[in-house]
């Protein structure tokens, strides 16, 4: 199992060399380049009721996008615009994302990423604080479950060149049916997903609870 673990380390770390190199090159794709946030400010109108005038939402089963990495954002809005990612809370803007061009995606990713993430209180439970943070920082070889660190950072900051996502912070609930829709395989857009994919099938549920705890408290 130890051999699980270092790959997805490798993983990783190839993954965001490769984003670097892109990022210096003439097709520097549009994730790297940094949208325009004032205009994405009147372009968010529509996402407020449930993410939150400045990405912090008060809901725990709505994610928080403020601070959240440019990139990740981007790809996230164009997965829903174009259909390849599918989730019933967010049917009801798709037909706002249609109308949108990349550039304005971009612009709303830049605007939340330029916004400060709200901190969370992770539960004060003595057990499940101590396995959240032996899954997140080391992981579980035994059970095939790589260190979270590997991806997203000893804080939860995330990569921002390889489009890994920041996790410090975020809302236990939308952690926790997100690590579940990998589990399950629902969520499946992007390469990134197939990652997520194979490491969700070994998380129980009481990983996931604590993972979720354990990240929600986290910060810089």
């Amino acid at each position: 199992m130890k051999s699980i673990s270092l790959f997805f380390t490798f993983f990783c770390l190839v993954f965001s060399l490769n984003a670097a190199e892109s990022s210096s090159s003439d097709s520097m794709p549009h994730g790297f380049i940094s949208g325009d946030a004032s205009n994405g400010s009147t372009l968010v109108e529509s996402c407020a009721a449930c993410h939150g005038s400045d990405g912090n939402s008060i809901s725990s089963d709505w994610p928080k996008l403020a601070g959240q990495n440019q990139r990740y954002l981007y790809e996230q809005l164009q997965y829903f615009r174009d259909g390849e990612r599918n989730n019933a809370l967010m049917m009801a803007v798709i037909p706002y994302l249609n109308t949108l061009k990349d550039e304005e995606l971009l612009d709303m990713a830049a605007f939340y990423e330029s916004n400060e993430t709200s901190r969370g209180q992770a539960k004060n439970d003595e057990e499940l604080l101590s396995l959240g943070t032996s899954l997140y920082r080391f992981g579980n070889m035994k059970e095939g479950i790589p260190a979270c660190t590997a991806c997203h950072s000893v804080d939860g900051q995330g990569n921002y060149l390889a489009g890994f996502p920041s996790v410090a912070g975020q809302q236990v609930g939308y952690l926790t049916t997100t690590l579940k829709a990998y589990r399950s395989k629902e969520r499946n857009a992007g390469e990134q997903s197939l990652v997520m994919q194979s490491i969700a099938q070994n998380l129980t549920d009481n990983d996931i609870d604590a993972l979720a705890n354990y990240m929600h408290g986290l910060y810089k």
